[in-house]
């Protein structure tokens, strides 16, 4: 294999890697502070890092200043994200990281399903049984000893990638052959949720003055490493490798996150919710390799229906 593709791969699986630790650490850091006040420290933080690196990139007029698309799509954009993250964080506090990375894997094979930008047919059936091996698996996860209604936490996080689902569809929508920087539309996004979340911060002040070293640690690695890093490295990576090698490395995070819970937050999954996780991966893999080849095989144009006339000349 190329040097440059083993790079290249690495960065995937870091990104994927982070992502999966993100809800070990959201929990750990929920369970210090409030969780709409671990929300606008997470937006301020990546705000602010990314406004600093536009600033630097425009001060050496290496990129232009922001464009009116970028303002409106990042806008809009950064309401959807915020959406995402008060039920995957809210969720999260209330159930385990483990959970949480498999059952949000769910949008893996959600998206398909909301985003009609590619102008083709519905998707082959076997698309469907793999989501509903999903379904399944999230049953499972969520049965615990036994069979039973989805506890609160999971019913979050199973709402969080719907919408997050639906955020993914909207971005296609708007960015798809438009000229949109990844980082501008990065730092708006970041903006707007640090906005909507101000209010928040003012009411949780003096919790988030009072915390201690390790949790801002925990902060601002979900800032910088789980928000700024993570999709910069990974709009910056999938320029450089096909899709279905990035949508592979990047499915294994509902991995990193099972290995995180347990292995670092000494969760632990019952018998029923390890089949569950079994399922779900395959699941989630399943479905990426039936949308995968059904997005590649070129939409066929639509033929127009022969008329009356047509007919009555072909019959002579």
């Amino acid at each position: 294999m190329p040097l440059a593709r083993r790079g290249t791969d690495a960065v995937l699986l870091l990104v994927a890697l982070v992502w999966g630790s993100s809800y070990l650490v959201a929990k750990s850091a929920t369970d210090v502070l409030p969780v709409l006040a671990v929300l606008f420290a997470r937006y301020a933080v990546s705000a602010l890092a990314c406004a600093l690196a536009c600033g630097a990139l425009v001060a050496a007029r290496r990129r232009p200043g922001w464009t009116r698309a970028e303002l409106r799509t990042g806008g809009l954009l950064g309401v959807t994200q915020a959406a995402v993250l008060v039920l995957e964080t809210y969720g999260v506090a209330h159930t385990s990281a483990a959970h949480a990375g498999l059952i949000i894997s769910l949008t893996i094979v959600l998206t398909p399903l909301l985003d009609r930008t590619g102008g083709r047919p519905g998707l082959p059936p076997a698309f469907f049984g793999a989501a509903g091996l999903c379904v399944v698996a999230v049953g499972l996860l969520t049965a615990g000893a036994g069979l039973h209604a989805p506890r609160f936490g999971d019913a979050l996080v199973l709402a969080a990638a719907v919408v997050r689902a639906g955020h993914v569809a909207l971005v296609g929508r708007l960015t798809a052959g438009r000229p949109v920087d990844p980082l501008h539309l990065t730092t708006v996004q970041t903006a707007v949720g640090s906005v909507l979340f101000l209010p928040a911060a003012v009411v949780h002040a003096s919790a988030l003055a009072h915390a201690d070293a390790a949790t801002w640690g925990q902060l601002v690695y979900l800032a910088l490493f789980c928000s700024v890093f993570a999709f910069l490295a990974q709009t910056w990576a999938v320029q450089r490798t096909s899709a279905s090698r990035a949508s592979l490395l990047l499915g294994t995070e509902p991995v990193w996150a099972v290995a995180a819970g347990i292995g670092l937050g000494g969760e632990r999954l019952t018998l029923w919710a390890s089949l569950g996780a079994v399922l779900m991966v395959a699941g989630t893999y399943w479905g990426q390799s039936v949308e995968r080849a059904h997005r590649a095989v070129p939409p066929q144009p639509v033929q127009p229906r022969p008329t009356a006339g047509a007919l009555r000349f072909r019959a002579r």
